[in-house]
């Protein structure tokens, strides 16, 4: 009697099933869903908040206003939302299947664990990047929206509006790919939400420029790379305090794409590398 070999799943259709398995969730959606809505508010609140204050602004802050408008566009309260919902809907897509133990299914029905999380993982990013660029899109036009009505939006094409926008939406796949690599490194819910806080949102705040090498870490941090590309007026108005060890412009981008590629490779290798 011959036995007919099955044959190795195809890379194509582990991306089909890990895109099955995100968008199956029903809580996928209402965090995603509700997170978008609870951004573009926030963003546009404090637009709102601008547009009902700026009278009462003195000379000097109505000249230099384009940079406050341009940060009222993805505002440091939504920033740090973004990164605490999609590290955590990243940290999710892993050890929620080993919380229930899916994984072991998952293992054996696909034996190559580095082709599957590899996968994981550029479905979660893909996803993230298209989330991302929504949610700080629709921030933009909508605070820019309000600061219209007296004549204060800045224009798409003005110098550094770009750079906000996709420093902000490359936020939500930068931070779920460091959740993802966290997950796959601790594999337990609770630690890894807790660790992967304290590295993304806690250590920024902790760290300071005191010192040379402390800069270094604050500037290789991906939230303070974020508050330096978005920051538009570095050094050139006076509502920014320039740090004793400044970092630029390129070396924002460097420490997003290090953090990407060292969680992706992390997630990847190491699940390979250790049991379930």
């Amino acid at each position: 009697m011959t036995t007919l070999a099955v044959p190795a799943a195809r890379f194509t259709d582990l991306l089909a099933s890990e895109w099955i398995k995100l968008r199956s969730l029903r809580s996928t959606y209402w965090a995603l869903g509700s997170c978008a809505l609870a951004l573009i508010a926030f963003n546009a609140n404090a637009a709102r908040a601008d547009y009902a204050n700026y009278p009462h602004y003195n000379a000097l802050i109505r000249r230099e206003f384009v940079h406050w408008a341009l940060r009222d566009a993805f505002t440091v309260g939504a920033a740090m939302m973004m990164i605490l919902a999609t590290a955590g809907i990243g940290a999710i897509t892993v050890v929620g299947e080993y919380g229930t133990g899916q994984i072991r299914t998952t293992f054996t029905a696909v034996p190559d664990r580095r082709a599957l999380m590899s996968a994981k993982v550029l479905v979660v990013t893909a996803v993230m990047t298209v989330y991302g660029a929504v949610v700080a899109g629709a921030s933009y036009a909508a605070s820019q929206a309000i600061l219209d009505g007296r004549g204060l939006g800045v224009p798409i094409g003005h110098p550094g509006a770009w750079r906000v926008v996709v420093a902000s939406a490359l936020l939500a796949p930068v931070s779920a790919l460091v959740g993802m690599g966290m997950g796959a490194l601790i594999r337990h819910s609770a630690t890894t939400m807790i660790l992967t806080t304290l590295v993304l949102l806690l250590l920024p705040a902790f760290v300071t420029d005191r010192y040379h090498w402390t800069a270094c870490v604050r500037n290789a941090l991906p939230y303070n790379a974020w508050v330096r590309l978005v920051d538009t007026g570095y050094g050139d108005h006076p509502f920014t305090l320039t740090p004793r060890f400044p970092t630029t412009v390129t070396g924002g981008w460097v420490v997003f794409a290090v953090w990407a590629g060292v969680a992706a490779i992390l997630t990847v290798v190491v699940v390979d590398r250790r049991d379930v």
